[in-house]
Protein backbone atom coordinates (compact mmCIF):
# COMPACT_ATOMS: atom_id res chain seq x y z
CA UNK A 1 0.00 0.00 0.00
CA UNK A 2 1.24 3.45 -1.30
CA UNK A 3 0.94 6.36 1.80
CA UNK A 4 0.93 9.54 0.34
CA UNK A 5 0.31 12.91 2.36
CA UNK A 6 -1.55 16.05 0.61
CA UNK A 7 -1.22 19.51 1.98
CA UNK A 8 -4.03 21.66 1.37
CA UNK A 9 -5.99 18.92 1.05
CA UNK A 10 -9.39 19.96 2.34
CA UNK A 11 -10.71 21.54 -0.97
CA UNK A 12 -10.13 22.34 -4.31
CA UNK A 13 -6.99 21.06 -6.24
CA UNK A 14 -5.78 19.40 -3.30
CA UNK A 15 -8.71 17.75 -2.71
CA UNK A 16 -9.46 16.81 -5.84
CA UNK A 17 -5.62 15.07 -5.85
CA UNK A 18 -7.03 13.08 -3.16
CA UNK A 19 -9.83 11.57 -4.58
CA UNK A 20 -7.93 10.67 -7.66
CA UNK A 21 -5.26 8.98 -5.73
CA UNK A 22 -7.53 6.95 -3.62
CA UNK A 23 -8.69 5.68 -6.21
CA UNK A 24 -5.31 4.80 -7.32
CA UNK A 25 -5.38 2.66 -4.21
CA UNK A 26 -3.29 5.43 -2.06
CA UNK A 27 -3.80 5.44 1.69
CA UNK A 28 -4.40 9.20 1.65
CA UNK A 29 -3.41 11.60 4.68
CA UNK A 30 -5.31 14.91 3.95
CA UNK A 31 -3.41 17.74 5.76
CA UNK A 32 -5.22 21.04 6.24
CA UNK A 33 -5.49 23.87 8.99
CA UNK A 34 -8.61 23.40 10.08
CA UNK A 35 -10.03 19.89 11.13
CA UNK A 36 -13.57 21.32 10.89
CA UNK A 37 -13.09 21.32 7.24
CA UNK A 38 -12.42 17.62 6.66
CA UNK A 39 -15.73 16.88 5.89
CA UNK A 40 -15.21 16.52 2.40
CA UNK A 41 -11.97 14.62 2.69
CA UNK A 42 -13.02 12.12 4.97
CA UNK A 43 -16.18 11.10 3.17
CA UNK A 44 -13.48 10.31 0.18
CA UNK A 45 -11.64 7.92 2.61
CA UNK A 46 -8.86 10.16 3.58
CA UNK A 47 -7.84 10.54 6.94
CA UNK A 48 -8.03 14.01 7.84
CA UNK A 49 -4.61 15.81 9.88
CA UNK A 50 -4.04 19.07 11.22
CA UNK A 51 -1.50 20.71 9.47
CA UNK A 52 -0.29 23.94 9.20
CA UNK A 53 2.64 24.56 6.57
CA UNK A 54 3.33 28.22 8.52
CA UNK A 55 3.92 26.49 11.45
CA UNK A 56 6.79 23.99 12.28
CA UNK A 57 5.17 22.61 15.46
CA UNK A 58 2.04 21.63 13.18
CA UNK A 59 4.31 20.26 10.81
CA UNK A 60 6.23 18.60 13.05
CA UNK A 61 3.44 17.27 15.20
CA UNK A 62 1.65 15.64 11.70
CA UNK A 63 4.77 13.94 9.99
CA UNK A 64 5.26 12.56 13.22
CA UNK A 65 1.48 11.12 13.66
CA UNK A 66 2.12 9.22 10.20
CA UNK A 67 2.98 5.80 10.28
CA UNK A 68 4.95 5.94 6.91
CA UNK A 69 5.11 8.03 3.93
CA UNK A 70 6.00 7.24 0.11
CA UNK A 71 4.69 10.33 -1.51
CA UNK A 72 4.39 13.51 -0.77
CA UNK A 73 2.26 16.40 -2.47
CA UNK A 74 2.66 19.46 -1.17
CA UNK A 75 -0.41 21.27 -2.73
CA UNK A 76 -0.98 24.21 -0.14
CA UNK A 77 -0.35 27.46 -1.01
CA UNK A 78 -1.88 31.42 -0.96
CA UNK A 79 -2.62 33.75 -3.55
CA UNK A 80 -1.58 36.66 -1.25
CA UNK A 81 -2.89 40.17 -1.09
CA UNK A 82 -0.51 42.09 -3.15
CA UNK A 83 -1.47 42.36 -6.88
CA UNK A 84 0.63 45.71 -8.33
CA UNK A 85 3.15 47.56 -7.39
CA UNK A 86 1.72 49.99 -5.58
CA UNK A 87 0.37 47.78 -2.76
CA UNK A 88 3.61 45.68 -2.67
CA UNK A 89 5.51 45.75 0.34
CA UNK A 90 7.77 43.48 1.90
CA UNK A 91 5.21 41.87 4.37
CA UNK A 92 3.12 40.84 1.53
CA UNK A 93 5.78 39.64 -0.11
CA UNK A 94 7.08 38.06 3.06
CA UNK A 95 2.98 36.42 3.58
CA UNK A 96 3.32 34.74 0.71
CA UNK A 97 6.59 33.30 0.25
CA UNK A 98 6.14 31.44 4.05
CA UNK A 99 3.48 29.45 2.35
CA UNK A 100 4.15 29.27 -0.75
CA UNK A 101 8.25 28.04 -0.60
CA UNK A 102 8.97 27.96 3.36
CA UNK A 103 6.19 26.29 3.85
CA UNK A 104 7.34 23.25 1.29
CA UNK A 105 10.86 23.00 2.94
CA UNK A 106 9.25 22.53 6.63
CA UNK A 107 6.78 20.06 5.42
CA UNK A 108 9.87 18.30 3.30
CA UNK A 109 12.39 18.77 5.99
CA UNK A 110 10.27 16.86 8.32
CA UNK A 111 9.40 14.33 6.07
CA UNK A 112 12.74 13.09 5.04
CA UNK A 113 12.98 10.34 7.78
CA UNK A 114 10.15 8.87 6.53
CA UNK A 115 10.91 9.43 2.89
CA UNK A 116 14.22 7.95 3.27
CA UNK A 117 12.38 4.61 4.69
CA UNK A 118 10.33 4.34 1.77
CA UNK A 119 11.29 2.13 -1.56
CA UNK A 120 10.17 4.39 -3.88
CA UNK A 121 10.09 8.26 -2.46
CA UNK A 122 8.32 10.57 -4.38
CA UNK A 123 7.55 14.36 -3.87
CA UNK A 124 5.12 16.48 -6.03
CA UNK A 125 5.58 20.60 -5.47
CA UNK A 126 2.54 22.33 -6.92
CA UNK A 127 3.96 25.26 -9.09
CA UNK A 128 2.30 27.22 -11.33
CA UNK A 129 2.45 28.66 -15.26
CA UNK A 130 2.75 32.03 -13.47
CA UNK A 131 6.17 31.37 -11.64
CA UNK A 132 7.65 30.60 -15.44
CA UNK A 133 9.37 33.36 -16.80
CA UNK A 134 8.70 32.40 -20.87
CA UNK A 135 4.91 32.04 -19.97
CA UNK A 136 5.04 35.29 -17.99
CA UNK A 137 6.79 37.04 -20.80
CA UNK A 138 4.78 35.74 -23.56
CA UNK A 139 1.69 37.37 -24.94
CA UNK A 140 -1.06 34.37 -25.87
CA UNK A 141 -0.56 32.34 -22.19
CA UNK A 142 -2.45 32.79 -19.74
CA UNK A 143 -0.24 33.70 -17.36
CA UNK A 144 0.87 36.76 -19.26
CA UNK A 145 -1.68 38.91 -17.93
CA UNK A 146 -0.89 38.49 -14.22
CA UNK A 147 0.68 41.52 -12.76
CA UNK A 148 1.25 39.84 -9.07
CA UNK A 149 4.87 39.60 -7.56
CA UNK A 150 4.60 37.77 -5.09
CA UNK A 151 2.90 34.55 -6.09
CA UNK A 152 5.10 34.84 -9.19
CA UNK A 153 7.98 35.03 -7.30
CA UNK A 154 7.09 32.11 -4.95
CA UNK A 155 5.95 29.67 -7.83
CA UNK A 156 9.18 30.51 -9.42
CA UNK A 157 11.00 29.38 -6.30
CA UNK A 158 9.20 26.38 -5.94
CA UNK A 159 10.76 25.33 -9.28
CA UNK A 160 13.99 26.25 -8.38
CA UNK A 161 13.70 24.46 -5.49
CA UNK A 162 12.49 21.24 -7.15
CA UNK A 163 15.17 20.87 -8.93
CA UNK A 164 17.93 21.07 -6.01
CA UNK A 165 16.03 18.85 -4.15
CA UNK A 166 16.23 16.02 -6.86
CA UNK A 167 19.73 16.67 -7.01
CA UNK A 168 20.50 16.07 -3.77
CA UNK A 169 18.11 13.39 -2.99
CA UNK A 170 18.73 11.46 -6.68
CA UNK A 171 16.76 8.44 -5.77
CA UNK A 172 13.78 10.33 -4.91
CA UNK A 173 11.30 11.00 -7.92
CA UNK A 174 10.78 15.21 -7.15
CA UNK A 175 9.00 16.72 -9.82
CA UNK A 176 6.99 20.71 -10.14
CA UNK A 177 3.27 20.67 -11.75
CA UNK A 178 1.56 22.98 -13.09
CA UNK A 179 -2.17 22.62 -12.77
CA UNK A 180 -2.97 25.20 -15.72
CA UNK A 181 -5.52 28.15 -15.41
CA UNK A 182 -7.89 25.80 -13.70
CA UNK A 183 -11.63 26.99 -12.03
CA UNK A 184 -11.21 26.99 -8.27
CA UNK A 185 -11.36 29.62 -5.40
CA UNK A 186 -8.21 31.60 -5.94
CA UNK A 187 -9.86 33.21 -9.64
CA UNK A 188 -13.33 33.56 -8.80
CA UNK A 189 -13.71 29.71 -10.64
CA UNK A 190 -12.88 31.84 -13.78
CA UNK A 191 -10.26 29.07 -15.30
CA UNK A 192 -10.83 27.60 -18.01
CA UNK A 193 -10.09 23.70 -16.92
CA UNK A 194 -11.59 21.98 -14.80
CA UNK A 195 -9.93 20.65 -11.13
CA UNK A 196 -9.70 17.23 -12.90
CA UNK A 197 -7.74 18.41 -15.77
CA UNK A 198 -5.91 21.14 -13.04
CA UNK A 199 -4.56 17.79 -11.52
CA UNK A 200 -3.56 15.79 -14.10
CA UNK A 201 -0.23 16.55 -14.06
CA UNK A 202 -0.11 16.42 -9.83
CA UNK A 203 -0.97 13.30 -10.28
CA UNK A 204 0.75 11.90 -12.87
CA UNK A 205 3.52 13.09 -10.77
CA UNK A 206 2.71 11.36 -7.67
CA UNK A 207 2.19 7.63 -9.78
CA UNK A 208 5.73 8.60 -11.36
CA UNK A 209 7.80 5.38 -11.79
CA UNK A 210 11.12 4.65 -9.76
CA UNK A 211 12.79 5.48 -13.19
CA UNK A 212 10.54 8.27 -14.07
CA UNK A 213 11.75 12.04 -14.27
CA UNK A 214 13.13 13.99 -11.33
CA UNK A 215 13.97 17.37 -11.50
CA UNK A 216 11.15 18.44 -13.72
CA UNK A 217 7.94 21.03 -13.99
CA UNK A 218 5.42 19.17 -16.11
CA UNK A 219 1.91 20.41 -16.71
CA UNK A 220 -1.24 18.15 -17.94
CA UNK A 221 0.57 17.37 -21.44
CA UNK A 222 4.09 16.42 -19.72
CA UNK A 223 7.41 18.28 -19.27
CA UNK A 224 7.61 21.74 -19.89
CA UNK A 225 10.68 22.37 -21.20
CA UNK A 226 12.86 25.38 -20.84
Amino acid sequence: MTTTLITGANKSLGLETARRLIEAGHTVYAGMRDLANGDAARALGARAIQLDVTDQTSVDAALASLPELDVLVNNAGILGSSFGVDDLNAETMQDVLDTNVLGIVRVVQAALPLLRRSAHPVVVNVSSGVGWPRFLSTEGHDEFPVPAVPYAASKAAVIALTVQYAKNLPTFRINASDPGYTATDFNGHGGHQTVVEGTDATVALALVAPDGPTGEFHNRYGRIEY
